[in-house]
Formats: C-alpha cells, structure tokens, sequence
C-alpha cells in the first residue's frame, strides 16, 4: 500500500497502485469496494445504532433535571443553546441538540475531505476517523462524558465521512461506467447498517438500558475499522501530498463547484424533512401512534429499521423502473430524479398529516407511519445516491474529495434547520407539524425544475445524463 506521498510499497499488488479495467472480481467491480462497502455498513450500523437512541435518550431521560448533573458542563451547555434560542424545555432542548449534532456531523467531512486531499491522504483519515469514532461510542456509555462524546464522534465522522466516499470514485477511472452503480452498492451498505442497528442497538438501548445500546453501537465501529485494515492493499493509492504535484483547479472549475453547491443547497430541504425522521418524529412515535401488535409493544427505533428495510426492499423496482424507462429513452436526468425523489418525499409528510388528523382525538393507527416509511424510501432512493454520485462526477479531480464531503453539507444545513423547527412540536399540531414540512421539501422539488437548465450547463452535464447508478446495482440483486 501507499504512503502518503504516493509512493507504493513494494509488496503492494498491482490493483492498488491503478485503476484496473479488468478487475472485476466484487459483482464485477474491483476488490476494493467489498472492503469499503463492508467498512461502511460497519460505520453505519454504528452510527445509526447511536443515532436511533440519542433523541430518546436526551428527551426522556439524561436532559431530565434529576439527570442532567450528571453530564458534565451541562449548565454551561444549555447557556450557550438557551442565549440564542431562548428557554428551552427539555424536549426543545434536546431538539436542538440533536439538530445541531446531526448538522455537525454532515459539515466536519467539508474539513476531514480536505484533510484527506491535502494532508494525511484519505487512507490514513479513514483510519483515524474510525478510531475517534469507536471511542465516541464508547463514551456515549457514560453519562458524565455525553458531551465530550459527541464532540468525539463529530471528529471521527469527519475524518472518514467524505474520504470513504471519494474512495469509492478512486476505484474506477473517469470514463469507467461502473463508477456510479458502484456508489449504488456504496449507499446500499449503508441502508443494511442502518437497518440492523436500531434493531440490534435499539432494543438494547430501549429495552435493555442506553448504554447497552451505545457500547454495542461502539463494538460496530471497531468491527468496520478491522475490516477496513484487512482489505487497505486493495484501496484507491492517495497519490497527492506535495503542492507541487496537486492537481491544480482549471479554468471554469469555479463555476461548476458553484452549480453544485447550488444543487446541494436545494437538497438541503429535503434533508430538513429527513432529519426530523431521527429527531421529532421518534417523539411522535413514542406518543401518539398505537404502537401495540398482538398485545406487544413495538419499540419505537424499530420504525428507524423499517425505514431502512423500506429502501433495501424497494430498491430493486426503483431500480428495475429506470432500467424500463431507459430502454424507452425515457430515463430522466439527473436533476429531475431529485426532482422527483423531493416530491415524493413531501407526499409521505403529507400523508402523516393526514394521517394524524383522521385520527382526530384517538392514537394513529400503525398503518400510516408504515406507509409513510414505504413512500419516504421512494424519495431517498431518488435523491441519496443521486445526489452523491453527481457530485463525485461533476467535482473537478483536485478538489473531489472536498466536494464529495461538499455533498454532506446539505446534511448539516438540513439537520440544523429541522432542530430549530423541532421546538415548534410542542406548540403545534402534530398535523401541521407534518404539513409544513411538506411544504418545505415540496419547494425544493419545484425549485429543482425551475433551476435544472441553468444547473445542467454550468455542471458540463451537456446531455443531462442520468447517473445511471441502477445499472450494475440491478444485476447484483437479482
């Protein structure tokens, strides 16, 4: 393997020092991406596993005044929310926290991208980031360093975030048509770790008690960092250190960076509306939805699986639908998928608000927030890995890495924005609740289409060809 200046070992194979065209021994993609795909299911089952509990955690139980001293420098903590937000209740408070970390979480890649382009190499980010995010984990087992916990894991997924990902693109060389269906595969990793974790960590964590939930959430971590250790001869060589042999932003890169970010930026409302899927909506769950089946209550982060299995599920008639429509010379290009996927996504906060106000006075019935899940997954499936492998290809090659981390920042604007609309669910209907942010994702959508010509010039997508990730990915799973 390489060191950081781009020199290989000698002992290193042939497949890590070149993007092989023939080396199609993963479904027929390089060996590389079983590694990486498999350290990022690892990655996400921890941090999806973490995630599913914290909002619970926060509101039900640490943030309570009888616990709250527990946490250290928790006073000076909610100071610092409260001269902003103003008084904050605890579910406010907790709200807000949960925005703000998701939102950090999403920007930090913006940073450890360029820290993997231009100092460490993403090889030796990846490796740390991992590091800092096991023993964040492992933090979040005590009470006492919930703070610093957070702080830990928001480095950590900085640090392999964006790098993982741009590993990913390094695989394949620019005119490689496996290049996108392999980050289909990468997102698909992803909704496996995801769906596991709240089932696995969860259950724990609700049941069990949290920190058996976070411990576990940890021991995920050090599963996908051993994992990625094990494969690091078959990963992209970080060939760049010395700035004289970076590569150098060429005329008109400015702008094609621009027209992403403004793409991304219009992603960030869809993302809003996501986010409070891990953030108020669990609360809604826990308090309004009759949750029993057979006399057994369902534990609310089981809902965060189905999300997930929603997505696995329907990704192969997602994916079988443009594979139809472009035999027909139908398929829609790419910004007109997160288009689509936007819509889409408004109509399943629709359908809750609906959902909530046929219920008048009694609890919701299960039935809506498992169709709501079902058509959520539709939406994602059109704007996720869309979005993600648009920007790997439109990003100019010096600045891929940052760019690809760029793709996190609609995360970090969405995640904040849903923690500040968040401390209106006390004050609100639920129904309204969901409406409006309905109606913010239903913008996005519109937005979209009006801007796809410009966006489409200015990003050098000349024929405004789809993405094309449903290519490779359908054949894998037949």
């Amino acid at each position: 393997m390489s060191d950081v200046s781009g020199t290989q070992a000698p002992d290193a194979p042939a497949i890590a020092g070149k993007r092989a065209a023939d080396d199609k021994v993963f479904f027929g993609h390089p060996r590389g991406l079983a590694y990486i795909v498999f350290t990022e299911a690892w990655e996400r089952f921890s941090f999806y596993g973490m995630q599913a509990l914290l909002i619970l955690y926060m509101a039900t139980y640490l943030f309570l005044p009888e616990h709250s001293g527990n946490v250290v420098a928790f006073e000076p903590f909610r100071g610092v929310f409260e001269s902003v937000f103003g008084p904050l209740s605890v579910q406010a408070l907790a709200s807000q926290v949960f925005g703000a970390y998701v939102g950090l979480v999403y920007f930090a890649p913006v940073l450890g991208g360029l820290i993997g382009d231009r100092l460490l190499g993403r090889t030796k980010a990846v490796l740390l980031g991992a590091l800092f995010m096991a023993a964040g984990h492992f933090l979040m087992a005590f009470e006492g360093s919930f703070l610093l916990a957070l702080a830990t894991l928001i480095v950590g997924s900085g640090l392999l975030k964006g790098n993982l990902a741009a590993q990913v693109g390094g695989l394949y060389e620019k005119s490689d048509k496996r290049r996108d269906s392999g980050y289909s595969i990468y997102v698909f990793s992803i909704n496996v770790g995801a769906f596991t974790a709240p089932l696995i960590c969860g259950t724990l964590g609700e049941v069990y008690g949290w920190h058996y939930g976070f411990g576990a959430a940890g021991i995920g971590m050090l599963v996908g960092l051993a994992v990625y250790l094990s494969g690091r001869a078959y990963l992209p060589v970080d060939a760049v250190s010395r700035s004289e042999d970076r590569p150098k932003l060429q005329k008109g890169d400015g702008v094609v960076i621009l027209a992403i970010l403004v793409m991304l930026a219009l992603t960030s409302l869809y993302w809003t509306a996501q986010s409070q899927v891990w953030n108020a909506y669990p609360l809604w769950l826990r308090s309004d939805v009759a949750r029993s089946v057979f006399g057994l209550d369902v534990p609310v982060t089981w809902f965060q699986s189905l999300d997930s299995l929603a997505v696995l599920l329907l990704a192969p008639l997602v994916l079988w639908y443009w594979r139809h429509q472009s035999r027909r010379n139908a398929e829609p290009g790419d910004l007109i998928k997160l288009a689509v996927g936007c819509a889409v996504f408004a109509a399943a906060f629709l359908l809750l608000g609906v959902g909530d106000i046929l219920s008048a006075d009694k609890p919701v019935a299960l039935l809506w927030p498992v169709i709501f899940h079902f058509v959520c997954a539709i939406g994602f499936l059109y704007v996720g890995p869309i979005a993600l492998a648009l920007t790997s290809r439109a990003a100019p090659e010096s600045v891929n890495s940052m760019m690809v981390g760029s793709y996190y920042l609609a995360i970090f604007v969405g995640g904040l924005f849903s923690g500040w609309l968040a401390r209106f669910y006390e004050e609100m209907s639920a129904s309204s609740f969901w409406l409006m942010h309905a109606a913010i994702v239903g913008a996005a959508a519109i937005l979209l289409i009006v801007l796809r010509p410009v966006l489409s010039r200015l990003m050098r997508l000349h024929t405004d060809r789809s993405a094309d990730p449903e290519e490779a990915f359908q054949q894998e799973i037949q």
